[in-house]
């Protein structure tokens, strides 16, 4: 059977795909990846927009038959913000799917038979559980297929002014959100009153075309275990009168529970949420939050995981995949501010966090030091060039444990060779793309030094197709 570009199939989903694509075939036994917003046992018409050898690539046209897996989205912004893509699916569904994700990584990319892939550990709230939400100012507001068959005069939104996300593949324009379903009710407040404020007071969008206007970027970030709340605005130039005016409407909405108000202001030909230059108009200029007995402190630029119950449960599943012993030194690599450092010290001998950023050891070191961890140390380091300190590293006393939390990329090569060098009992590696978790996974093992014994998915962003990983290497043991 001939297949055109444009022809319209119709097919059964069958199971998730790669790269947000659903899979099913046609009766002639065809593949077909299609794309849109699907669920496991829909029944669909889908048009296709590419011929492969082995199968076709299609886009999703409508939904003959919904499938029992399918619910209806919450969020009346779902379908247009990029940001949710996975709300129609039950939750129960998502986590199966996200645990076929790994497994598929590690055993297609990564070359493992059978993956000892466990079930995904749930997040405890599926909706609400963000403590950072990232708004951006638009001029050119997105219109909705439905609002643009409405004449002009019955439009209620202003067209040259929005903030909310950037529409997937138009990054020129953003979709003004009325309220985030991840966020809190608190932080929506806030989203609501800034976007009103910048409104009533002519404030203009900043351009990345013309590069003027003023307001940039809305930054919410909560405590969730502190009830600390942190509104930072990025804006293109510091004008205090019109700041304190904003900030008396947010006190007057918020009371005390708005802990800290930061202008941030940058001349950066960007939209990116960061600002050289910091103006704290109330409170301190950073907000706590809790992760265990630790007391973190978050300031407008600093990376902290954005669900912090499931963050928990990341690092307490890194902990006791580690085993660790009481005379045990462990090695921290990429880490970061030292989330991780911090809970591995409670069980071992001593701590040696590696990272490449100075400002993120900095405070490593400025969060063992507020929670009294004595027992940890930090370096600034590619890890490409770990072999550099091998006299440093063996004074410290070499791991019998190390843990790894690559960036999304995963590791260099050359990192990996260095890593697995070291010659520790276990390596814990902590991932947030299992095909970077494939990939390192096969090159630690490649030798035969190490084979992978345990992967435990934990679900921190759900209604989306994101899923972090923690995965156990151990040393093979030497007949």
């Amino acid at each position: 059977m001939q297949f055109q570009k444009g022809q319209i199939i119709e097919l059964e989903i069958a199971d998730a795909g790669e790269h947000e694509t659903c899979f099913g075939r046609l009766e002639n036994g065809m593949g077909v990846f299609v794309s849109g917003a699907l669920a496991v046992g829909d029944r669909v018409e889908a048009e296709i927009r590419k011929r492969k050898r082995n199968h076709l690539e299609a886009q999703l046209v409508r939904v003959v038959h919904p499938s029992p897996r399918r619910v209806q989205p919450p969020c009346p912004h779902f379908g247009l913000c990029g940001g949710c893509k996975w709300q129609h699916v039950q939750y129960e569904e998502q986590l199966r799917v996200k645990r076929k994700i790994v497994s598929d990584a590690l055993h297609r990319l990564g070359g493992f038979e059978a993956p000892p892939v466990e079930e995904v550990l749930p997040a405890q709230a599926p909706f609400g559980y963000r403590n950072k939400v990232d708004f951006t100012f638009g001029r050119r507001r997105f219109l909705p297929r439905a609002e643009l068959e409405l004449p002009p005069e019955e439009r209620v939104l202003p067209e040259d002014y929005a903030l909310g996300f950037h529409v997937p593949r138009r990054f020129q324009k953003v979709l003004d959100i009325s309220s985030c379903l991840l966020a809190s009710p608190e932080m929506n407040r806030v989203l609501e009153i800034v976007k009103r404020f910048g409104h009533e007071r002519g404030l203009l969008p900043y351009s990345t075309v013309t590069h003027d206007g003023d307001l940039r970027n809305l930054v919410i970030r909560r405590g969730e275990q502190t009830d600390e709340l942190m509104v930072y605005l990025v804006t293109s130039r510091f004008e205090p009168d019109l700041m304190e005016a904003l900030c008396r409407q947010l006190q007057e909405a918020l009371g005390e529970r708005l802990t800290t108000f930061v202008n941030g202001v940058t001349d950066r030909k960007n939209q990116v949420a960061f600002a050289e230059e910091l103006h704290v108009i109330h409170g301190p200029g950073c907000i706590r939050e809790k992760m265990g007995s630790f007391v973190f402190q978050i300031s407008p630029n600093t990376f902290f995981q954005t669900n912090t119950r499931q963050a928990e449960r990341l690092v307490e599943t890194a902990v006791a995949m580690a085993g660790l012993e009481a005379q045990d030194v462990v090695y921290d690599l990429y880490c970061g501010a030292g989330a991780i450092s911090l809970f591995l010290a409670q069980h071992a001998k001593k701590v040696l966090g590696i990272e490449a950023i100075p400002a993120a050891v900095a405070d490593a070191g400025d969060n063992a030091a507020r929670n009294g961890i004595a027992n940890c140390e930090y370096r600034v380091l590619d890890l490409r060039e770990l072999g550099s300190i091998q006299e440093d590293l063996e004074a410290f006393g070499l791991p019998r444990v190390v843990v790894t939390d690559p960036p999304r990329a995963g590791m260099h090569p050359k990192a990996v060779a260095r890593m697995v060098e070291l010659g520790a009992e276990r390596i814990v590696y902590v991932s947030c793309k299992p095909a970077s978790l494939a990939r390192d996974a096969a090159l630690i093992c490649a030798e035969g030094q190490y084979q992978l014994t345990r992967v435990q998915p934990v679900d921190m962003f759900p209604q989306t197709q994101h899923i972090e990983s923690v995965a156990l290497l151990e040393r093979a043991q030497r007949s």
